[in-house]
């Protein structure tokens, strides 16, 4: 009887989870179903296998509302039904096609017209539906004559009292509106809520014709769909016969290209991947991945390849990937087996620049029929929770802010606030809004439309209703197509270097850059700021900790820092056991043999797989399960839970002691959701390799396209800093000299004008492109001439220097400006330009003090440019000890003064904690640890110079300083406002610090590890 469900996917209206809405009509006994979400079919996938777990028919539709009123409600008859649906939908959200008030010719869909919008004629497929309320109308004339055309029309929408309060205020969250201000067209009925059949069928007992007519509907709709069956576009060429075909022969060309004639070991290893890759049908894969590769080759985009994908020769052969597998020992078939019916992941990245320019071409060569982006729900998080349900209760600014920012604790106790929290827990995991998957593409045999209706969010690609989740479950496999600035600065810097020096670097070549060693000489200090992946202080930390001066090592590192396991307290071990190899035994043989390499470590899904298999004894299938966990692919915490039964059952047979097996466990469990493949880390291992290879011989090119690309960890500040660091003649921007980005010019480094604050990116385009079309500016008169352009921004590029060519002090430009500016029309600018000579203005001598130009800079860019911040200190004091001689105060307390760069938040039991990174004078980084007992006293005060007293702890060859006390220390007055002291101290709070987040506990200490160091038994 119920055929119009809604589910929390009726985005801001239901109040129902899919499994919630199948377990209350299985509590009162329903037998078929209609999930019918308003204007999406996001939930019918798992609709239909929580129904079928309960012995529940599940039936899909659609309800159709345009701007808020109900058109109609769709069911489908059978599966091709929903494709009918999901092209109404697509044509409207797509062509801003009309939804008309009545539906479309449809074959298999069953349509229910509300009482409110009945049309002239009904269709043979076409019903009224009739809700128990509007029953007493039916004695009408004009309503006695669909009789025979009337169902039962029963809504679901909530489930309490309480729900229906929640319903009201998604429905006042979606208008915008306050709580007070809804009206009765805007939210569900009262009545919108499941009751027992037997009560229906009484309640229409006068008309059994309605009751028939629904019951006849329901027994005519099949949800007929095989979710095993793959989806994917099903042949790269026309058959599958042809695909193996053309692997094979590309498989073959790739092998003589990378390894020469005659290299045996890996044509037989080539052979097995085709093998396998044939049986389980996932050549189209392949050769669609690959076909993605070629076009990038042929507009010369640099790509990465990555993932499990990386591990097969098959992968490297085809140019996806460039790495090797037999020199890393990979294994293919712990991630592509016969067991696995999913192929491999192949992440792919771009430059930023470049990816919409692939995006572009997938969906032109495949079809836009047949191409979307996996959609993601968006849920109601924190923050968000208390400003959208604080503003339909009409709190103001302030008090929504505090909500959203403070810990619930802490709240005002007052009812409103105690209203906004009752409802804003009900919100917890609620989706909010559907968006784009950040990199998920679909490419399907099929319309797309078959499976889903389409949207198109504002970044101009269409998505599917549902997540990648359901499309895995559904059979279709998605291609990751990512973007990052780490390739974009790659690529930038090896143009500019040709540009500049003339100088071709061939980048792709990896052992260009893993073997060379002076880039392992900067990778084992930790001298890689602005270098892919290997930057943060945590990483600069680790490659320090191990003297990482080879790939391998590194390859290692990139997987140890992984949160998984870095907190299992495995980091540390590894760290020990990398330094001190004789110092520990391998628990079991079965480490000591598989996972030598890491020491008896697991560190990369692969050793998981392997432990799993060799340890515990769990078939290919089920450590499969496990690394899906691993990846944080695995959506069945019961599956999860009979593996690991199952291993402790296994290894129980095998001899295991119950302590040895726990251990393993242990260790295994810890991955959940945070470790990396070994190709996967051999991937980010190599682009790190070549990004340090060109700040290493061509550091000033490095740096600039490291600003250039917007950087990476660190604000633009300190890559400005690093190219000083190596060298560069920082310059602010020039209106005859700069550029839009920052530009190098033999060791001059000029600031582009986009990292001018305040300077609209149209003045600054155009500023460039008149100045190449007709020369450069010879006075600021001329500037003002040929740019159209107000007082304010004027006084910005003053201000910054922009006119220094002129000779001329600022304070001087600054009143010929307002001269020039005064009584100047747009209108005029033509016949100025044409009619008037330049003219020269004589004006007295006008004093500026020292340090004005540096304030000019932290106000317009957010730093000084022209002198160091420790130049803009009260104090002379520079500290007692630098940098460079940390390493020989272990123990010892140190007095050191430091300009911040970043600092990290880390949650403890005791309360907040912060591991901050510095610069000293010299300009050299170093680290420190801020414990919440000193916090307490001595916390942070914005970005500027510190004065910090604390205690070095070496650790491993890398110094860290546990600070006891600190103090922000005061810059001299603002010199621009000496005669305006309100202002003198204004500027200050703009000096800059990075801060970020996060929810991890510190890692463990070396005695809260545990980790066995001699053999379990």
């Amino acid at each position: 009887m119920f055929i119009n469900c809604h589910s929390f996917h009726s985005l801001r209206y239901g109040t129902l989870s899919i499994e919630e809405l199948v377990r209350q009509a299985h509590e009162l006994g329903v037998k078929q179903l209609v999930l019918t979400d308003i204007n999406t079919v996001t939930g019918i996938y798992d609709f239909k296998k929580a129904c079928e777990d309960l012995g529940i028919k599940p039936i899909p539709g659609v309800e159709v509302r345009k701007d808020g009123k109900l058109l109609y409600v769709a069911i489908a008859r059978r599966f091709s039904g929903i494709g009918e649906i999901n092209k109404v939908i697509t044509d409207h959200n797509f062509d801003d096609k009309e939804l008309f008030e009545t539906a479309p010719e449809c074959k298999e869909v069953f349509v229910v017209y509300p009482m409110s919008n009945i049309p002239a004629e009904l269709k043979a497929n076409e019903f009224i539906g009739v809700r128990i309320e509007e029953l007493n109308f039916l004695i009408r004339p004009e309503y006695k004559k669909y009789i025979s055309k009337m169902v039962v029309l029963h809504p679901v929408t909530f489930s309490t009292d309480e729900e229906y309060g929640l319903h009201k205020i998604l429905r006042a969250i979606d208008n915008n509106i306050l709580l007070s201000k809804l009206t009765k067209r805007e939210v569900c009925r009262q009545s919108e809520y499941f009751i027992s059949e037997q009560h229906i069928v009484k309640t229409f007992e006068r008309y059994p014709q309605i009751i028939e007519n629904t019951k006849n509907i329901l027994e005519q709709c099949d949800f007929e769909f095989d979710f095993k069956k793959v989806k994917n576009k099903q042949f790269y060429t026309k058959s599958k016969e042809s695909d193996v075909q053309l692997l094979r022969r590309l498989a073959y060309l790739g092998l003589e290209k990378r390894y020469g004639f005659g290299h045996e070991v890996a044509q037989i290893r080539v052979e097995k991947e085709l093998g396998v890759i044939d049986e389980l049908n996932f050549c189209s894969y392949f050769l669609i991945t690959w076909d993605i590769i070629r076009y990038s080759n042929k507009m010369g985009f640099m790509h990465v390849g990555r993932g499990s994908g990386a591990n097969s020769i098959v992968s490297y052969c085809l140019g996806i990937t460039d790495i090797c597998p037999l020199e890393l020992d990979l294994y293919f078939e712990r991630f592509l087996n016969l067991n696995r019916k999913t192929p491999p992941d192949f992440d792919l990245d771009w430059s930023w620049q470049n990816r919409d320019a692939i995006l572009e071409y997938i969906f032109d060569r495949y079809g836009k029929e047949h191409v979307a982006f996996c959609g993601t729900n968006v849920e109601f998080k924190y923050r968000s929770i208390f400003r959208e349900v604080g503003k339909v209760f009409g709190l103001p600014k302030e008090e929504l802010d505090d909500l959203s920012k403070k810990p619930m604790e802490s709240h005002d106790r007052n009812s409103v606030v105690r209203q906004v929290q009752k409802y804003g827990k009900l919100l917890e995991k609620f989706p909010n809004q559907r968006s784009m998957h950040a990199c998920g593409i679909l490419i399907s045999e099929e319309p797309i439309t078959h499976y889903t209706a389409l949207e198109m969010p504002p970044k101009g690609f269409p998505i599917v209703q549902f997540d990648m989740n359901v499309a895995e479950d559904i059979g279709l496999e998605k291609f990751d197509i990512l973007s990052q600035r780490g390739l974009g600065t790659i690529n930038d810097t090896v143009n500019l270097v040709k540009k500049t020096r003339g100088i071709t670097i061939d980048i792709r070549d990896t052992t260009l850059s893993k073997n060379e060693e002076q880039a392992n000489e900067y990778l084992a200090v930790g001298k890689t700021i602005g270098c892919f992946y290997i930057e943060s202080p945590a990483m600069r930390g680790l490659l320090r900790r191990l003297k990482c001066d080879n790939y391998r090592t590194l390859v290692a590192a990139s997987s140890i820092i992984r949160p998984g396991v870095a907190q299992s307290g495995m980091m540390r071990e590894y760290i020990f056991r990398h330094n001190h190899p004789d110092q520990f035994e391998y628990f079991h043989p079965v480490f000591e043999e598989h996972l030598k390499e890491t020491y008896g470590i697991m560190v990369y899904q692969e050793d998981v797989i392997k432990i799993a298999q060799y340890f515990g004894g769990l078939s290919l299938a089920d450590g499969d399960i496990l690394r899906r966990a691993m990846s944080g692919k695995g959506r069945s915490i019961q599956k999860l839970q009979e593996v690991k039964d199952n291993f402790f059952e296994l290894c129980k047979k095998k001899g295991h002691s119950e302590a040895l097996t726990a251990e393993a466990y242990r260790q295994i469990e810890s991955f959940a959701g945070y470790s990396f493949c070994k190709a996967h880390s051999a991937s980010y291992a190599v682009e790190s390799y070549q990004s340090l290879y060109l700040k290493v011989y061509y550091p000033l090119e490095f740096m600039v396209s490291v600003i250039n690309n917007q950087g990476g960890f660190y604000r633009t500040e300190v890559y400005i800093h690093e190219a000083k660091m190596s060298g560069g003649n920082i310059q602010t921007p020039c209106v005859n000299t700069g550029e839009y980005q920052t530009t190098l010019k033999g060791a001059d480094v000029y600031l582009g004008l986009m990292l001018l604050e305040g300077l609209e990116t149209r003045i600054a385009h155009a500023i460039v492109e008149e100045r190449e079309r007709n020369g450069d500016y010879k006075s600021l008169e001329d500037f003002i001439r040929r740019i159209s352009i107000g007082i304010e921004t004027v006084q910005i590029l003053i201000f910054i220097g922009a006119f220094r060519f002129t000779g001329k002090p600022k304070n001087e430009l600054l009143v010929e400006a307002r001269l020039l500016l005064v009584n100047f029309k747009p209108e005029n600018r033509g016949l100025m330009l044409i009619e008037e000579p330049v003219q020269e203005f004589k004006l007295p001598q006008l004093k500026r003090e020292n340090f004005e130009d540096a304030f000019d800079e932290i106000e317009l860019i957010g730093f000084p440019v022209s002198c160091s911040p420790f130049d803009l200190l009260q104090t002379k004091y520079r500290g007692s000890v630098f940098v460079n001689n940390l390493l020989k105060f272990h123990k010892r307390q140190v007095k050191m003064l430091a300009y911040l760069i970043s600092r990290k938040h880390v949650p403890t039991k005791k309360g907040t904690m912060y591991f901050g990174t510095w610069i000293d004078v010299n300009g050299e980084y170093f680290d420190t640890a801020h414990f919440p007992d000193s916090l307490k006293q001595y916390d942070f005060q914005g970005g500027g110079c510190y004065l910090l007293l604390g205690t070095v702890e070496v650790d491993f060859h890398f110094p860290t300083i546990t600070i006891h006390k600190m103090a922000k220390m005061p810059m001299i007055p603002d010199p621009r406002y000496a005669y305006d002291k309100e202002k003198q101290y204004d500027i200050h709070r703009q000096i800059k610090e990075d801060v970020s987040m996060t929810s991890r506990k510190p890692y463990p200490q070396a005695h809260e590890i545990g980790l066995p160091r001699g053999r379990l038994i």
